[in-house]
């Protein structure tokens, strides 16, 4: 057999299993007794109906996995890519047109494939706990939304990648590297006031006591904002959040309208104040220097597997080219990124502990953060989220510790200051 096609079929179905090992697991660790921490904010029935919620999405997780694998399985070994690469070819178009082509048709396929699973988990799954506020109509217009923003900015970057490959020689991994960065900053800009406004209406913060207490805080800590907006959040779902967005003075504040329901000012404000956090600690100047260099690594790795025969051969592929190398790289790159994920999510988990002690010296929430532990037990609740998780399922999925967690954190941050 070919070696590049054991490798893959092998880390397909080793990382099929590690998901599904790590999912039973997740599911053992559920316990039907409330943890102390909770006792008078989860009643006996919201807590059981939370454990049922993570039991009916992992298993859902599961069944999408499975059909995922066989699914490509069966396209790998059925020669699905060289059909797909001779009806772009068939066009006769020059190979960045091709490359386009080709690789539309196979975004095209991998999203008719998980249609059916998005629709059950929006409005069945989702339905059934009562989160799910999106109507059908909502539902298509994103999803068009979606596709045309992928067609409008991924396409020119791609087309940029696949240029610099065909004509630019060995640099050419590093032209791709700077075109990349180049469109995550625009993208970065571009966001707040042309992309998300295309899915949500962001309205000015009314004056009142909510706006008085951000604004004093904000001017508290020397945080230019550009604005205070409310997001309609619940035209898709109840669930709650808040975010930072945009850079320099042109950063914004962006709360859920169900978030505003849900919290108290105080508790708003201390969350704030850990979003905050993640800006004065540096955290995302941070992140995006690492996900840039990671960024790096991939190219020049990519570089040297350019039309590879032995790779094209693993696929069953007829002709080589440097659009499909992209393609059949990424499986290559599989245990790597699964490797640098993990790393990335203990760092992760490492700045929301920063940005929680962050939130509770300086947002006056409380002694020890009470303030936060209130916002982020009432946020539990009402997001139903699973204050168990199995330690694996943490390190390999989660970049936000667990609640129990980050509250046990703050209590200890309290108690060594009080000492």
């Amino acid at each position: 057999m070919n070696g590049y096609l054991l490798f893959i079929l092998s880390v397909l179905l080793l990382g099929y299993l590690i998901e599904l090992t790590v999912a039973l697991l997740n599911l053992r660790s559920l316990t039907p007794v409330l943890p102390d921490e909770f006792a008078g904010v989860y009643d006996g029935g919201q807590y059981a109906r939370s454990q049922e919620y993570t039991r009916v999405n992992t298993r859902f997780f599961l069944v999408q996995s499975t059909v995922g694998l066989l699914a490509i399985l069966i396209f790998i070994l059925a020669g699905g890519f060289n059909l797909i690469d001779s009806t772009a070819r068939g066009f006769g178009c020059s190979p960045v047109p091709t490359g386009l082509l080709f690789t539309g048709m196979l975004a095209l396929l991998a999203g008719l494939l998980n249609l059916p699973f998005s629709v059950y988990s929006t409005f069945v799954i989702e339905q059934r706990f009562g989160f799910n506020t999106t109507t059908v109509a909502t539902y298509l217009k994103d999803m068009v939304k979606g596709m045309l923003l992928t067609v409008l900015l991924g396409g020119p970057l791609l087309a940029a990648i696949l240029w610099f490959f065909e004509t630019s020689g060995p640099s050419a991994w590093l032209y791709c590297w700077g075109a990349a960065v180049v469109f995550i900053l625009a993208v970065q800009f571009l966001a707040p006031v042309v992309i998300m406004p295309l899915f949500n209406k962001f309205t000015p913060l009314a004056e009142g006591e909510l706006k008085e207490a951000i604004t004093r805080y904000a001017a508290a800590q020397r945080f230019a904002i550009q604005g205070i907006y409310t997001m309609d959040g619940s035209k898709r779902s109840t669930k709650a959040n808040a975010f930072f967005t945009g850079f320099g003075r042109f950063r914004r504040i962006v709360f859920f309208d169900t978030l505003m329901e849900q919290l108290s000012t105080s508790e708003i404000v201390a969350v704030l104040a850990h979003e905050m956090g993640h800006y004065k600690l540096r955290h995302i100047p941070v992140t995006m220097a690492l996900s840039v260099a990671q960024m790096g690594i991939i190219f020049f790795i990519l570089s040297c597997f350019l039309e590879n025969q032995g790779l094209f051969a693993a696929f069953g592929m007829h002709q080589v080219s440097i659009y499909a190398s992209l393609v059949f790289f990424g499986f290559l790159y599989t245990p790597i990124s699964t490797i640098l994920g993990i790393g990335f999510n203990a760092f992760s988990r490492r700045n929301e502990y920063q940005a929680d002690r962050f939130a509770a010296a300086t947002s006056g929430a409380g002694a020890g953060g009470e303030d936060l532990i209130s916002g982020l037990k009432r946020l539990s609740v009402s997001n139903l989220s699973n204050l168990t998780p199995h330690p694996l399922h943490v390190v390999l999925n989660y970049s936000h510790p667990p609640i129990l967690a980050r509250i046990e954190a703050l209590r200890q941050a309290a108690a060594q200051t009080a000492c």
